[in-house]
């Protein structure tokens, strides 16, 4: 890690009940816990904003549009963390691998390659989002309440590879032995996984 705040005397207890929580979510300390040992705060909030998020929209569509997002942020860690959670939680390991072999997602069903595009635009440039953009999400059926999610997921994820890589975190070793070598390769679009 590039920064390794120390936990403040008035937020050390707040720091070590949400670093636990990580604990037991990954089963491991996650290598981006110690981020936010002086902020304890923000780690809620992050927490509650993610799951905000997550559980007020399909779950298959929330894991693609944020490893869109996160690819197009080269943040390895969260395109590795959200391509197993698509795979694992989502039973959906195909589309996993069809967006870790072509992240344009060119191979997709097109409702989903119009999520890809817009997610990874959104990433970089939402400035940029016109009318024809969010028409051809409102063409695959989707309503300007799940366009706003789609939104909100990629905001959301915009903030958090941010802070994972700027404070120079690597995706956990642990994370890493989920995906064969070849797959691994593919998902590291930014740092690399850590060593074990």
């Amino acid at each position: 890690m590039l920064i390794e705040p120390d936990p403040r005397p008035d937020t050390a207890d707040a720091f070590a009940q949400w670093r636990d929580h990580q604990t037991r979510a990954w089963g491991y300390v996650p290598n981006y816990a110690g981020l936010f040992a002086s902020r304890p705060d923000v780690a809620e909030a992050w927490t509650r904003l993610n799951l905000a998020v997550r559980n007020g929209m399909d779950r298959r569509r929330f894991e693609l549009v944020t490893i869109a997002a996160a690819r197009a942020r080269a943040s390895t860690y969260c395109v590795a963390a959200h391509s197993s959670f698509l795979r694992d939680v989502c039973d959906d390991e195909q589309t996993m691998l069809d967006l870790t072999s072509d992240p344009s997602g060119a191979s997709l069903d097109p409702v989903d390659q119009v999520l890809v595009a817009f997610a990874a635009k959104a990433a970089t440039d939402p400035a940029s989002i016109v009318e024809s953009d969010v028409a051809a999400l409102r063409e695959q059926g989707l309503s300007d309440a799940d366009v706003a999610d789609v939104v909100f997921a990629v905001a959301a994820r915009c903030f958090f590879a941010t802070v994972l890589d700027a404070g120079g975190a690597q995706a956990d070793a642990a994370l890493a032995t989920g995906f064969d070598d070849e797959t691994r390769t593919r998902l590291t679009v930014g740092r690399p996984f850590a060593e074990a």
